[in-house]
C-alpha cells in the first residue's frame, strides 16, 4: 500500500509528547493488519470453495451408492440418509429426517432385531450385522443386510449410529438362479457319464450275447432232435415190451422192472419240455441283451401307441396274482415312429415294475395311471404309480444293468437297462423321478411318426 494514500497528521495538531516516528509506526501497523485481513479473506474464500467441493463430492457419493445408508442419533432418530433408501422406501429425504428408524421396518420382529443390533453394537463398541426386513414403497417386505456402527464424540461418548445395508432380494435371486444352473449342469454331467457307461456296456453285452447265442442254439437244436429220438425209442421199447409179454420172457421183464424203464419213459417228456423251456428262456434273455446292445436293426414304422399300451396292460395283468388298477388316458391320434415289438417290451417292463413297486405296500390297492399326449418334440407317455417312490440314492442307478431293488431271485436287473437302450435307439428318452403327489413316475418320450 502506498504511503501517499494516507494524509500525514499536521505537526501542529500532534498531541503533546507524540512525535512523527510514533505516528509512522502506527501507520505501518495498520497497513500490516489490513494486509493480513486481505490474506485471511482470500484464504477463507478458498476454504469455502474447498468445503463446497467436499460437500458436493460427499453428496455425489451418497447419491450414487447402491447400498442403503442411514445416520441416526443415539435414540435412533434419522439425521442423514441417501438416495438409495429414499428410492427403496418411496419417501423423500425431507420426510425421513427426524423420524425413528422403526418407521422403515416392516414388522415388530424387525424392530426388535434393530434394537438388539444397536445394543450389541454399543456393547461390543464395533459394527454388528443382521438381516432386517424393510418396507418398500409398495408396503412389501424387502430383506436388507444391515451393519450398525456406533459414532463417538471427542470424549468417547456414543452420539449415534451409522447403518449401512445392502438389499438381498436381487442377490438371493441371482444365487437361486446360479444354484439351479449348477444343479442342471450336474444332472447333464451325470447323464453324459451314464450314456458313456451304457455305450461301453452295450459293446460288452454285444460280445457276451454273441458268445452265448451259439451254444444256446446248439442246445435247442439238440434237445429238439433228442425229443424226436425219444418218441422213436419209446415206440421201439413199447414193441419190445409187448413181444416180451407175449413170449413170456421173464429175464427181459425183470430187467425192465429193475431199470425202471417204464418210469423213465413216463418222465422223459416232462424232462424234455423243461429243458426246452429253460433253453428258450435263456435264448429270450440273450435276445434282450442283443436288443440292448443294438445288434438288431429292425425297420421302423408308424405305430399307434394306444394299441401297444393296451396290449402291454393285457399281458401284464394276465400274469398277475393280485388286483391291479390301471387307469389309462388314451390318445387315439398319437402315433410314434418305431418297432411295435420292442416298444411292447419296454411298456410291459415299465408296467410290471410299477405293479411290483405299488404292490409292496400292504393293504393298499396298486394303482397305475398311464397317460399319452402330444408334445412339441414327439409323443410323451407318463406312468405314475402309487408305490413308495424311488429313494434318492437309487435314482441315478435304476437304468444300470443288473441293478435291482427287488429281493434275490425276484429280478435280474436287466429290464430297465434294456428298455433304456431300446428307447435310446428309437431316438427317445426315458427318465424317472418321484411324483409330487407320491409314488414314482416314468416319462417316456418318443419321436412322432410323420403324418
Amino acid at each position: 500500500m502506498a504511503m501517499s494514500s494516507r494524509p500525514l497528521p499536521n505537526r501542529s495538531s500532534h498531541p503533546e509528547g507524540v512525535g512523527d516516528d510514533t505516528w509512522m509506526d502506527v501507520i505501518h501497523k495498520m497497513d500490516e493488519v489490513y494486509s493480513q485481513l486481505l490474506r485471511d479473506e482470500v484464504a477463507l474464500e478458498q476454504k469455502n470453495a474447498e468445503l463446497e467441493d467436499s460437500q458436493q463430492f460427499i453428496y455425489g457419493l451418497l447419491s450414487s451408492m447402491s447400498d442403503v445408508l442411514v445416520a441416526a442419533d443415539a435414540q435412533g432418530m434419522i439425521e442423514q440418509t441417501n438416495q438409495a433408501l429414499c428410492d427403496l422406501a418411496g419417501r423423500a429425504e425431507e420426510a425421513l429426517l427426524g423420524t425413528p428408524m422403526d418407521t422403515l421396518l416392516h414388522d415388530e420382529k424387525a424392530v426388535e432385531a434393530l434394537h438388539d443390533m444397536m445394543h450389541r453394537a454399543l456393547t461390543l463398541r464395533q459394527g454388528h450385522s443382521v438381516e432386517l426386513m424393510l418396507r418398500d414403497a409398495a408396503g412389501q417386505p424387502v430383506p436388507v443386510d444391515f451393519t450398525a456402527t456406533p459414532r463417538y464424540d471427542g470424549r468417547k461418548r456414543c452420539i449415534g449410529f451409522v447403518f449401512v445395508g445392502r438389499p438381498m432380494a436381487e442377490i438371493k435371486r441371482a444365487y437361486q438362479q446360479l444354484h439351479e444352473a449348477h444343479e442342471a449342469l450336474k444332472r447333464t454331467q451325470q447323464q453324459l457319464l451314464h450314456a458313456e457307461k451304457m455305450s461301453s456296456l452295450g459293446r460288452l453285452v454285444a460280445g457276451v450275447a454273441h458268445e452265448l447265442n451259439n451254444p444256446i442254439s446248439f442246445v435247442l437244436g439238440n434237445v429238439h432232435a433228442l425229443n424226436r429220438y425219444t418218441q422213436r425209442l419209446r415206440q421201439y421199447l413199447d414193441a419190445v415190451h409187448a413181444e416180451a409179454a407175449l413170449t413170456q420172457h421173464p429175464a427181459l421183464i425183470a430187467l425192465a422192472h429193475k431199470l425202471r424203464i417204464e418210469h423213465i419213459l413216463n418222465d422223459l417228456p416232462s424232462l424234455m419240455d423243461g429243458t426246452i423251456e429253460g433253453a428258450q428262456r435263456t435264448a429270450s434273455i440273450v435276445d434282450g441283451l442283443k436288443r440292448f446292445s443294438a445288434l438288431d436293426h429292425e425297420e421302423s414304422e408308424a405305430v399307434a401307441i394306444d394299441a401297444v399300451i393296451e396290449r402291454a396292460i393285457h399281458w401284464v395283468k394276465k400274469g398277475l396274482a393280485l388286483d391291479f388298477d390301471v387307469q389309462f388316458q388314451r390318445c387315439p391320434d398319437c402315433r410314434v415312429l418305431g418297432n411295435a415289438g420292442q416298444l411292447l417290451q419296454v411298456l410291459m417292463n415299465l408296467i410290471q415294475n410299477a405293479c411290483d413297486a405299488a404292490g409292496a405296500r400292504p393293504g393298499v390297492l396298486p394303482v397305475l395311471r398311464i397317460a399319452a399326449h402330444h408334445a412339441a418334440d414327439g409323443v410323451v407317455i407318463s406312468l405314475h404309480d402309487n408305490g413308495p417312490g424311488i429313494s434318492p440314492e437309487d435314482l441315478s442307478s435304476i437304468f444300470e444293468p443288473f441293478f435291482t431293488t427287488k429281493p434275490v431271485g425276484k429280478g435280474t436287473g436287466l429290464g430297465l437297462s434294456i428298455s433304456y437302450g431300446i428307447v435310446e435307439r428309437h431316438g427317445g428318452t426315458l427318465v424317472a423321478h418321484n411324483h409330487p403327489q407320491g409314488g414314482a413316475e416314468f416319462m417316456l418320450r418318443l419321436p412322432a411318426a410323420p403324418a
